[in-house]
């Protein structure tokens, strides 16, 4: 924890993405759930929930139902009117992994979003085979073109991130984010180099299923005293203490970790939008912070 005098004060009101200069709300959304069933009112409805709050950083990728989930944000941009920070992905699929595939799936998604320019961008996953030099390269291209302002990647390990932060620095572009799977149940990242990678780079590490699939969002069943039941009733506690929720409180940790963490739980209709925004009006005390790291200890 970097900030060991959190209180019950509110959260910052936002966080720098990278070294880009730019800053957006602590918490983003993931949008992969937007694009499942007919739910496009319930869609825009949360989307100005979010704007209203002042949380304006939306992720999504053209493989979340495939591209729905990009279209349902570009119609959400237009009713809407409000400036939003969005990024969206490549997928490096097999024979579809070289830098003219990722150029135009990179137009694809723009018209699918309506917009003329992609905040960030990132390569989704790092395919086996795929030319990392060859899509950075394109990553620079989409860059000069005007196409993306910064760009990041996804489920790379702290190693392949430097080497596309060492292909962009020739072209002094900065590697942005990696976005990674990181949650209390999931604390993989602060063994395995990448957040290490992270404050290394200047870059910021988005963290996806920050509430692990809905695992850190209830209390422990009854009649059950394992790990997860231990990690579940500390949250609960604290949630208590704080008239808050066990959601909230696994995000407060995320938060108060590190600054350069932003974590981007999903929320398809209002009711758990505003649970989450919610998050945002307390701090974790240090011993809180403590209690939580300890009892989740075992998940690095």
């Amino acid at each position: 924890m970097t900030d060991a005098g959190a209180t019950k004060t509110g959260q910052p009101k936002t966080r720098a993405l990278g070294k880009t200069g730019l800053q957006v709300s602590p918490l983003g959304v993931g949008t992969n759930k937007w694009s499942q069933g007919s739910n496009d009112e319930a869609v825009f409805e949360t989307f100005q929930t979010f704007q209203n709050a002042g949380i304006s950083f939306f992720d999504t990728a053209e493989v979340y139902g495939f591209g729905k989930s990009e279209r349902l944000i570009g119609d959400c941009l237009r009713r809407d009117g409000r400036p939003a920070t969005i990024a969206t992905k490549f997928a490096p699929f097999i024979a579809r992994s070289s830098s003219r595939h990722l150029l135009k799936a990179l137009d694809a998604s723009l018209a699918r979003l309506g917009v003329n320019t992609i905040d960030l961008y990132y390569i989704h996953f790092p395919y086996p085979f795929a030319d990392f030099n060859e899509l950075a390269d394109a990553m620079i291209e989409a860059v000069k073109a005007g196409k993306v302002r910064h760009v990041g990647v996804s489920n790379f390990s702290a190693t392949q991130m430097r080497r596309v932060a060492d292909r962009l620095s020739r072209s002094n572009i900065p590697l942005v984010a990696n976005e990674v799977h990181y949650s209390l149940l999931a604390r993989k990242p602060e063994s395995n180099g990448v957040l290490d990678a992270c404050r290394e780079l200047g870059a910021s590490l988005i963290a996806y299923f920050p509430l692990a699939r809905g695992r850190l969002t209830r209390p422990p069943a009854q009649g059950k005293t394992g790990r997860l039941e231990t990690l579940q009733k500390t949250l609960t506690d604290i949630a208590q203490a704080h008239r808050a929720s066990p959601s909230q409180v696994a995000l407060n940790w995320l938060l108060a970790r590190d600054p350069c963490i932003i974590p981007i739980p999903g929320a398809s209709i209002a009711k758990n939008a505003k649970q989450n925004i919610a998050a945002l009006d307390w701090s974790l005390t240090g011993d809180e912070f403590a209690a939580i790291d300890a009892v989740s200890a075992s998940w690095r």
